[in-house]
């Protein structure tokens, strides 16, 4: 290893060590504080959910699988099949992200490599649309889904939400696209590749952060839908699991802590379990040279 040619002195790399010592101190202590509040909330339902009662809030008086129970047993006849909920929220998160990756990627590459008459209206017009509040079309949508015979069904939630969703995956996919160096899509051209081998083989292993980034957002979205669900959805065997922890919350008056803390926590493994698989692709980097244009 070269030596620089003005070494420090003792004294200098001494201060210089308890000045990064001292930040570090700082930034981790302002994390942890930060995170506190986190940190306790999650410990709450983890320990209320293995327990029947919490003295001082924090400290199980006695640990049980009570709570858990409704994983075999609905905790009452007024509740739907736990697993025939789940699996209407799965099916609403894994379609949201089936269809804003597959329509909105490919939709993206157009907008954003080809010119065409009426390209700018188009992105006009998905902007103004995402734009728009959402839930000030609740009463037309209902009525929009009563008429093709939607309502109570996952499938109406999930149009809507897809439809929804569709102008900022759009636009998120499109600025990735146009991050890509015309050069790269040209030495495919030149090469002999077809304009969907260009995309499909080229363009799309650079953008997978961009995927990985409006995958989570759909399966987000779709998982934790509420409004249009409570709204659209009034038959217990086209609930999706938010409608089920809203019945357990019922009245204030006599919630039972245990069974939503457990719930609850049912409710999230799968979203970090998704999290976990997508994250990767979040952490990948294109590599290229200057930034498309033309």
């Amino acid at each position: 290893m070269r030596r620089s040619a003005y070494p420090l002195k003792a004294d200098t790399l001494k201060k210089i060590r308890r000045r990064e010592r001292a930040i570090k101190v700082l930034l981790y202590s302002f994390l942890f504080i930060t995170a506190l509040p986190i940190i306790i909330g999650y410990s709450w339902l983890f320990l209320n959910s293995f327990s029947e009662r919490l003295v001082y809030g924090l400290i199980p008086e006695q640990l049980t699988l009570k709570n858990w129970s409704f994983l075999w047993k609905p905790p009452s006849p007024y509740y739907p099949s736990l697993w025939r909920t789940f699996a209407n929220t799965l099916i609403l998160g894994l379609g949201m992200v089936i269809a804003v990756v597959g329509i909105s990627t490919p939709a993206a590459y157009v907008l954003s490599r080809m010119k065409f008459p009426g390209r700018i209206e188009i992105l006009a017009g998905t902007l103004i649309l995402h734009s728009f509040p959402g839930i000030t079309l609740l009463i037309s949508l209902y009525y929009v889904l009563r008429t093709l015979g939607l309502l109570n069904t996952v499938v109406g939630v999930f149009l809507v939400k897809a439809g929804l969703m569709m102008p900022f995956a759009i636009w998120v996919m499109k600025g990735f696209f146009d991050g890509i160096p015309w050069d790269v899509e040209r030495a495919a051209l030149v090469d002999g590749a077809t304009r969907f081998q260009t995309w499909y083989k080229v363009m799309l292993p650079q953008v997978k952060p961009g995927i990985g980034a409006i995958s989570i957002f759909a399966f987000l979205s779709g998982w934790s839908e509420y409004i249009y669900v409570i709204t659209f959805i009034h038959d217990k065997r086209s609930w999706t699991l938010s409608s089920y922890v809203n019945s357990i919350i019922g009245d204030y008056r006599f919630l039972d802590y245990g069974l939503l803390a457990s719930t609850a926590l049912f409710y999230m493994l799968p979203v970090l379990v998704f999290f976990l698989f997508a994250q990767r692709y979040l952490l990948q980097v294109s590599i290229g040279g200057m930034k498309g244009g033309g």
